[in-house]
């Protein structure tokens, strides 16, 4: 990583979807800091609007990574938010060109490929980090100072828990781009490699050893009500089913929030009557839960024992409300409670609890990652341009060592054995 600059970072965005115009608009927030100078992004009116949007030259916008890898290098940054398994393509392709790498999780779909990238960043002296925003939020700052300060003691054991929602896991890994293993990844590296991740940096030790047990049980054919049709705009339970497309994409449409993002990504933009409807006829995310073609599973837990013995447990669930992450700490001296916002201490010897409220503005810790994407994309940014690689915490190498994690889980889970790590 080179010293500070005196001139903002440019940036070229490979894939215009929700992470990676997410990130562009972040950086239009600081233009003497960074500027969004190419685009490559398949769909046509997307990549239209991205490229009118940050003002992208016409001979800086391609319509696929592939057409940006055949130019000598044109921007210092490369962020990297196209479909998981053509990462390891783009990304030993990039660090091999000099780019220095955003890399939105997880960093590929195999072990080997994962490797791969780590080596590709190793022999070009790159800066390469990974999307894991959870490590980069206020509240999961303020957690593990207070680990750290003593606040518990000595960590014997962790309890974590991702309600994923019933309608974002029918959404995005039922009916969208994560639902098959074999077009996207498993389930724990795709939604939470991230709490993985986060574990091992809250605990702070080795992995030692991994068991897991998860498998597909409700979105199945067998399961589907009597006289569920294929797609919901046309079945007879689509007003009284839990998980009707027309009530989810509709609703979106009337009540904003986290609904309309995704009837935004199904309609490919259109927010109009019309065009959730054509999308609900048409498209991938009108058809029924129990007649899709996913195959990812819906529930999963996964045991980790560290080196020093102390011990962690992941719950994964579909069938939760939308809300934060949930987790206890249980020290020698005392036990941590967190919700992704309020932090409570119980202390043993005064029996007493403290409690720390990390939002900086009031809204819910399951509103946009409780500020980690900003804070994350920030401090890559300040890393880069300010000569301080310290501000990146999840770089390549910390991100390959829980990535290897999620893997050994997998290969638990599916051989029925403890892995050693």
């Amino acid at each position: 990583m080179s010293a500070a600059l005196d001139r903002p970072l440019t940036l070229a965005i490979l894939g215009a979807g929700a992470r990676g115009a997410g990130y562009a608009d972040i950086a239009a927030t600081r233009p003497g800091i960074a500027r969004v100078v190419a685009v490559a992004e398949p769909r046509d009116l997307v990549r239209k609007a991205f490229a009118t949007k940050h003002r992208v030259a016409p001979d800086h916008t391609f319509g696929h990574w592939r057409d940006l890898l055949e130019r000598p290098r044109i921007a210092d940054v490369a962020v990297i938010a196209v479909p998981d398994a053509e990462h390891v393509a783009v990304a030993v392709a990039l660090a091999d060109l000099g780019y220095q790498i955003l890399l939105e999780k997880p960093i590929a779909t195999t072990e080997a490929d994962c490797e791969a990238i780590a080596e590709a960043r190793r022999r070009n002296g790159t800066a390469m980090a990974v999307a894991h925003v959870m490590r980069y939020t206020p509240y999961s700052v303020k957690l593990k100072q207070l680990i750290r300060e003593g606040g518990i003691g000595d960590i014997v054991a962790l309890q974590h828990l991702e309600p994923v929602g019933y309608y974002h896991f029918a959404h995005s890994f039922v009916r969208g781009n994560w639902r098959r293993e074999d077009e996207s990844s498993p389930l724990l590296l795709a939604k939470s490699c991230h709490d993985i991740d986060w574990i091992t940096d809250v605990v702070g030790r080795t992995v030692a050893r991994v068991s897991s047990f998860g498998s597909l049980t409700h979105f199945r054919p067998e399961r589907a009500p009597e006289g569920a049709t294929d797609r919901c705009l046309t079945c007879p339970l689509q007003d009284t089913c839990q998980y009707s497309a027309t009530t989810l994409y509709r609703g979106g449409l009337r009540n904003g929030g986290t609904k309309q993002y995704f009837a935004r990504i199904m309609a490919e933009g259109d927010l109009s009557e019309e065009g959730v409807s054509a999308a609900l006829a048409h498209g991938p995310y009108g058809r029924c839960v129990y007649h899709s073609d996913n195959d990812v599973v819906d529930h999963q837990v996964v045991n980790l024992e560290f080196d020093d013995g102390a011990t962690a447990s992941f719950t994964l669930a579909a069938f939760t409300p939308l809300e934060n992450r949930h987790t206890k700490v249980f020290g020698t001296r005392g036990q941590l409670t967190g919700d992704g916002r309020f932090i409570e201490i119980y202390d043993f010897h005064t029996e007493t609890r403290t409690v720390h409220d990390t939002s900086l503005d009031g809204s819910s810790a399951a509103e946009g990652h409780a500020g980690g994407d900003e804070a994350m994309f920030n401090a890559f940014l300040d890393a880069l341009h300010r000569g301080r690689p310290e501000l990146i915490v999840s770089g390549i190498e910390t991100s390959l060592a829980s990535h290897r994690v999620v893997f050994a889980a997998e290969r638990a889970r599916k051989n029925r054995t403890v892995v050693e790590m």
